[in-house]
This record gives C-alpha cells, sequence and structure tokens, in this order.
C-alpha cells in the first residue's frame, strides 16, 4: 500500500462538495486522515468566490493512472466538466498531490504537483496533516518548507468544519 495525497477544493457550494468528496475517499480507500479546512481567495481566477481547501492522504494499491481517474471520476459526479476553463469556478477540484515518493511524468500525472512548493493553500494544510513527511523531490519536511514559505498575497484562514459527526476543522 502507497500513501497518497491529494489536495480538495471548490468554490461552488463548498461545504456539500467538500463532504461529497470526503464521502467517497472513505467509501473508496478506507481510513482518509484530513487537514483542517481552509477558507482562501482565489489565486488567478476573476470570478472572486472564495474556495475551500484541505488535503486528504490516505493508502491505495491504484495506480498514478487509476488515482487520477477516480479523481476525475469524483470531479464529474459532482458537476465539473471536463474542459472548463482554467481559472473557473468549480464544484470541486481534486488533484493529485504525491504518490508515495514517486516523482516525474507517469500515467499522465507530473508528481509531486508543482503546487505543493507554490501555493499556501495546498502547503499549508499538508504540513499541518504531515508535518515530518519529506517532500519526495527536496527531501526536506513539509512543516519545514511550510516555515520557509512566503505566502505574499495568498490569505488563508481555518473554518469549522464538521464530517460524519466529528469537527475536523476549527479557527485558530
Amino acid at each position: 500500500m502507497t500513501q497518497v495525497t491529494i489536495s480538495i477544493g471548490s468554490n461552488i457550494d463548498r461545504e456539500r462538495h467538500v463532504l461529497a468528496c470526503l464521502d467517497a475517499l472513505a467509501d473508496t480507500f478506507g481510513d482518509v486522515q484530513v487537514s483542517r479546512v481552509f477558507e482562501s481567495e482565489p489565486v488567478g481566477f476573476e470570478d472572486g468566490r472564495n474556495f475551500y481547501n484541505l488535503v486528504a492522504a490516505f493508502h491505495s494499491t491504484l495506480t498514478v493512472g487509476e488515482l487520477q481517474a477516480w479523481c476525475k471520476r469524483v470531479e464529474a459526479d459532482n458537476g465539473r466538466l471536463p474542459g472548463s476553463p482554467k481559472f473557473s469556478p468549480r464544484t470541486l477540484d481534486i488533484d493529485l498531490l504525491t504518490v508515495g515518493d514517486q516523482c516525474g511524468h507517469i500515467e499522465g500525472v507530473d508528481l509531486p504537483r508543482d503546487e505543493i512548493l507554490k501555493h499556501a493553500f495546498v502547503l499549508r494544510p499538508l504540513a499541518e496533516l504531515l508535518p515530518q513527511t519529506p517532500h519526495p523531490e527536496t527531501g526536506h519536511p513539509y512543516a519545514e518548507l511550510w516555515t520557509q514559505f512566503t505566502s505574499g498575497d495568498q490569505h488563508l484562514w481555518p473554518v469549522a468544519f464538521t464530517w460524519r459527526g466529528r469537527t475536523i476543522s476549527h479557527p485558530d
């Protein structure tokens, strides 16, 4: 079994779609660890609707291609249309961040995903969830990468969020 991390984001009916994604993860992969849920201002979007973002980790025997297909299927099940413009509002955005320590272009997916080192809304929840886990390319733990990260104008803050009867997120 290989540890997989994904980022989850939504800026349309955010709570409903994040919950649907978490349910699909748990139903498919069993034990799922999740970071807190963060509200973030959109980066690169003209539509000003804020996102909910979080990171989930789980173990799987699926290949990178199978994991990517699963992500796209769950996005489609939640109303995300394939071929939508890159910076358009989305019901659900699921991105493979890491699959074990694999690096490179694998089955059509670049691993580790470069957004880990570029966006606060990916790195902060990843650093909170797996602080001592090393980034597959840099070898530096995610918590260390977060302390060195310059977020610039990327603003995000934790929000209250409940899933399956338990609080998984709370404001600072």
